[in-house]
């Protein structure tokens, strides 16, 4: 835990890559191979589930320390962050710890979690004080880290497969493949993974996605328009569908197993044939016989409410169908087919669909549709038709473009219309986390019903710290009510709020929900009555 506690400060304290890449790899070298598998793990989000909640932690130092709640509470609003405050309260008792010479390793940690889940709080509590005692501060932060489920840390996947190529002598794309998927840290061996000798891991196992840059500000219109292939740019789950084995295995781009929520597509495993991988997205959508692609997407919000469910019910699939539509293929004939070029790719990938009989309804797969163009101002003309089609906008892609690891520039770009905006008055802040934890940097936005203001959006993006700054100055100033962390301030402070999409929700009290909702521009130069309505709001539903 020592050598992984040091690694973790070591990333959180470097912004050079070049720095952060050979912390990791001094760790590789000195960690045993079942810390090495943790790494893995933690690194790439396979965390197991929480062994405590935060509330008992909470409790548990609150206890320790006979500190009471009232105070442990503000220094938990003071410090933003639950494991970092627990780390500095148990460091400032100097007369409580042991620290100790040597802690067991990070993996012995990750066994002592799962061995006590099944036990009682008492039994839980006494492990945990006693972990503390023994650990200096930055080592209680990781441990609360680990124990919470909420283990983050500012180091891409890229950097950590880069590393692991170098320890391995693999190429990177190879050991991008092996780490993929499902797989269990407290059973599977260094070797074992990395080598691959275990094919009940292999055959199920997804490949990295390649990702697109945003297209602003890059001058592609300078390139000849041939050399690029046009698609629509659909707002569903990026998933990857994969037959080996005659089984079927479908997986997020968030590595996660989305199989048994989708019944409707099982049946591909009946019609592609084994040692296939396609890449797309599946959306919720409406087949149409007489319509262009022979069917239509519907709303995110409605597939949300598949995704969020634990067993899909009968009537869930009658209400919400879904369908696949494939961009690409990264597995032809069991081989690995990322370094062919697009062209290619996109030859076997309508070869395989046209297999599929998309005239079952209860197979709805599709080959992504190319939009045809001649002049990129021709296409610009077309992205602007984008919601006609239920699209964000366009895709763009290279032509002799390999299947590439994560995002890289210059191949594939996302070319997505301009976001919805309204003008909205801030009514509510909270503190933020981590860095921001000493300002109020969360906010809760409303606009006008009649004499009434109703919130609307949540949003935590899109101001400098200059602008964060006067804003947390005038909540401190001109705060009406609190509400636990949250303030309520006066109604003064107009901002755009920007968005993707929105929705009829019956959660929300405007009977609205908005899609990926941020701050554009903080509008200083209007007030309270120059705040867009709730019938705006309706009234741009009823046009999307």
């Amino acid at each position: 835990m020592q050598a992984f506690a040091r690694l973790l400060y070591q990333l959180g304290t470097s912004n050079k890559t070049s720095q952060k890449l050979l912390a990791l790899q001094d760790y590789l070298s000195v960690a045993n191979d079942a810390d090495k598998v943790w790494l893995i793990a933690l690194f790439t989000g396979k965390q197991p589930k929480r062994a405590f909640s935060s509330k008992q932690l909470q409790q548990w130092c609150a206890n320790w320390l006979q500190l009471p709640p009232w105070l442990f509470e503000e220094c938990y609003h003071t410090v933003g962050d639950l494991a970092e405050t627990i780390a500095l309260l148990v460091e400032s008792n100097q007369a409580e710890r042991q620290p100790a010479a040597t802690l067991p390793s990070l993996h012995e940690y990750m066994q002592q979690l799962q061995q006590i889940a099944q036990q009682s709080d008492t039994e839980k509590e006494a492990l945990v004080v006693a972990c503390w005692q023994q650990m200096a501060r930055h080592e209680v932060f990781v441990f609360n880290k680990l124990v919470t489920g909420g283990f983050r840390v500012g180091v891409s996947q890229q950097l950590v497969v880069q590393a692991l190529a170098q320890h391995t002598q693999l190429p990177p794309t190879a050991v991008a493949h092996l780490i993929a998927g499902k797989w269990d840290p407290f059973t599977t061996q260094f070797q074992q993974l990395l080598l691959q000798q275990d094919q009940a891991i292999a055959y199920s196992k997804p490949y990295p996605f390649c990702l697109a840059h945003p297209l602003a500000g890059v001058a592609i219109h300078s390139e000849p328009c041939h050399d690029w292939q046009a698609e629509w740019k659909w707002d569903g789950i990026r998933a990857q569908l994969i037959v080996r084995n005659n089984e079927l295995f479908i997986w997020s781009r968030g590595e996660e197993l989305l199989t048994n929520k989708f019944p409707e597509l099982h049946s591909v495993v009946h019609t592609v044939p084994n040692g296939t991988v396609l890449d797309g997205e599946i959306l919720a959508m409406q087949t149409m016989n007489n319509h262009q692609y022979g069917w239509q997407p519907l709303p995110f919000a409605l597939l949300q409410t598949r995704i969020n469910r634990k067993n899909v019910t009968k009537k869930q699939l009658q209400e919400v169908p879904i369908g696949f539509v494939a961009y690409d293929i990264v597995e032809h004939e069991g081989k690995d087919v990322r370094s062919f070029p697009l062209q290619q790719r996109r030859i076997w990938l309508q070869q395989i669909i046209e297999q599929v009989p998309v005239q079952q309804p209860q197979l709805p797969v599709f080959l992504s549709p190319k939009v045809g163009f001649d002049t990129w101002e021709q296409l610009a003309a077309l992205r602007n038709e984008a919601r006609h089609y239920g699209s964000e906008g366009l895709m763009l892609k290279q032509v002799h473009s390999e299947y590439q690891v994560g995002r890289k520039t210059g191949a594939w770009w996302k070319w997505k219309l301009e976001p919805y905006t309204i003008d909205a008055v801030l009514i509510y802040a909270q503190k933020g986390h981590g860095r921001r934890s000493n300002w109020y940097t969360d906010y809760t936005f409303a606009v006008k019903d009649g004499d009434k203001l109703v919130s609307f959006a949540k949003a935590y993006s899109g101001l400098t710290d200059k602008e964060l700054s006067e804003i947390d100055a005038f909540v401190k100033k001109h705060a009406i009510e609190k509400f636990g962390p949250v303030r309520t301030v006066p109604p003064q402070l107009v901002f755009e709020i920007a968005f993707e999409g929105i929705a009829a929700s019956n959660r929300h009290k405007s009977g609205i929900a908005l899609r990926f909702p941020r701050i554009s521009r903080w509008r200083k130069d209007k007030t309270l009555a120059d705040i867009n309505t709730l019938a705006d709001l309706q009234l741009l539903l009823q046009l999307t």
